[in-house]
């Protein structure tokens, strides 16, 4: 008797184990149908965009590169003296036009308490209350490099104790100087922010003891002036990076306001600023999700506040704080392409990464501006996704990610983003019809160069980008290596939303 059971035992255990790796091994296939995907939303034609900190236009103390002998994680220290970036850089703007359309936001903490010069010949050293002097040939060389990149400027204004009356009310003076200045020399504003981060005040340059009140009073202020002086500029806000009460506070003050909201994401700060991440973290699911959290706060208020506003993350990278060691590396890439994913999918209209060529968070290698893997994966995105935004039909799964566009400049067809982030299993994605598949890989997510279809990706003589050239895939089962990111542009896929 205790032998027959055990032969049933055996025999269900056989059963339940074979069903398993059946059910697993459909799991591991997708089959997507292109020709069926709906529309679900559209973003900006520059969804794709970056930030220049104020502070490199003007030249300061930013983030300590960790490539520095003394930058170590928890060091007192944690800025470095930089010059003033080269916005007349061939390479630089090269790399940048390739990227175009985006934003160009110039912004960020130290804008809060920058001077805006009112001549030629600007002043030794900032006037008291403002710790940062903007010449007028660096905003000029702002605007000329924005217009030959294609990037139209965001930006936000002065808040400091400098820009304020007797009674300690914000005045326009600095404001209105950079917007002046601005149309004298031919140049446009798309958009701007009244502060850089409203709920950080106290690292922020605001006057001691800033309150949600007088930030509230204060963009009244600033709504008039700008609706006055330059009514054709979108006003984002509030700007801020947090998910508390003051956040929400700032929100309700600015909600009706506001022509789009915007907000800042950082799923964490880093070493530099004692965050504890480790690299192993980098790819999971966990890390990538963060995202989804901070907007979600947004967007309910948007939907409580603001109702139908559009939603623009005007900042974001690996981590604040200038980012970690490995931002820098192939491991962030899938932080970075998942991320522009839920985002477009969510109905974000704008994506603005931070930086784009300054510590270890940037596109591009702070001291030769060359290429690092988030650039190329930028690249990518900016070449192959389009405007309107499908829903790929399939749910995200542990370790995968699915997401579906309209191709960019290539009619009737539909582009997918496959991010296989399990750094062990191997996925299998069914195509339907003839395809171009192009498949980002490191040999290790740790390291700084980065493959496309196994070949390495780097600039050629004179600093050409090489072709971006996907492989050819018949109507077949494709397979995803671990740890990869892979383009699919899907042809004549039928969808009556890409004509």
């Amino acid at each position: 008797m205790r032998k027959q059971s055990y032969r049933l035992l055996a025999r269900v255990m056989a059963s339940a184990i074979a069903a398993f790796v059946c059910t697993t091994a459909q799991a591991a296939e997708l089959a997507l149908d292109v020709a069926a995907m709906p529309r679900i939303a559209t973003i900006d034609p520059r969804f794709q965009s970056y930030n220049i900190e104020m502070v490199e236009v003007t030249g300061g103390r930013f983030w300590k590169p960790y490539a520095a002998s003394d930058a170590t994680p928890g060091a007192a220290d944690r800025f470095a003296q930089r010059s003033p970036i080269d916005l007349r850089d061939a390479r630089l703007r090269e790399l940048a036009a390739a990227l175009a359309p985006a934003y160009l936001r110039v912004s960020g903490t130290w804008a809060n308490s920058t001077f805006v010069a009112d001549a030629d010949t600007p002043p030794a050293s900032p006037p008291a209350g403002f710790n940062g002097v903007l010449t007028r040939q660096q905003w000029r060389s702002v605007i000329d490099f924005s217009r030959a990149v294609d990037a139209p400027i965001v930006t936000s204004f002065a808040i400091s104790a400098g820009t304020r009356d007797a009674g300690g009310h914000w005045t326009a003076t600095q404001a209105g100087r950079l917007l002046a200045y601005t149309r004298s020399i031919g140049g446009q504003i798309a958009a701007a922010e009244f502060m850089n981060e409203p709920d950080l005040p106290e690292i922020g340059g605001a006057p001691d003891g800033y309150d949600i009140a007088a930030y509230a009073k204060d963009f009244v202020t600033f709504r008039s002036f700008m609706k006055r002086a330059a009514p054709d500029v979108t006003i984002l806000g509030p700007g801020t990076t947090g998910t508390g009460a003051d956040a929400a506070a700032l929100f309700a003050a600015t909600a009706q306001d506001v022509d789009a909201i915007s907000y800042h994401h950082y799923g964490a700060l880093s070493a530099r600023c004692d965050g504890d991440r480790t690299q192993e973290a980098a790819l999971s699911d966990e890390w990538l999700a963060r995202t989804d959290r901070t907007f979600a706060f947004y967007r309910t208020l948007r939907d409580r506040l603001a109702p139908d506003k559009p939603i623009w993350l005007t900042e974001t990278a690996e981590t604040a704080c200038g980012g970690n060691r490995w931002a820098a590396t192939f491991s962030d890439t899938f932080r970075y392409l998942d991320q522009l994913g839920r985002l477009a999918k969510a109905g974000v209209r704008v994506v603005m990464h931070n930086t784009l060529a300054a510590s270890d968070y940037a596109l591009l290698d702070e001291q030769t501006h060359l290429p690092r893997p988030n650039y190329w994966a930028a690249l990518l995105w900016r070449r192959l996704m389009g405007t309107t935004v499908l829903d790929a039909g399939v749910a995200s799964q542990p370790g995968l990610h699915v997401y579906a566009h309209c191709a960019r400049d290539r009619p009737g067809n539909v582009a997918l983003l496959v991010i296989n982030n399990d750094r062990e299993t191997e996925r299998k994605l069914a195509v339907p019809a003839a395809s171009q598949r192009y498949t980002l890989t490191s040999a290790t997510p740790e390291d700084g160069t980065v493959q496309l279809n196994g070949k390495t990706l780097a600039l050629a003589a004179g600093d050409e980008i090489p072709a971006l050239t996907g492989e050819a895939v018949a109507a077949s089962t494709i397979t995803l290596a671990p740890a990869t990111t892979t383009f699919v542009i899907a042809a004549r896929a039928g969808n009556p939303n890409c004509p």
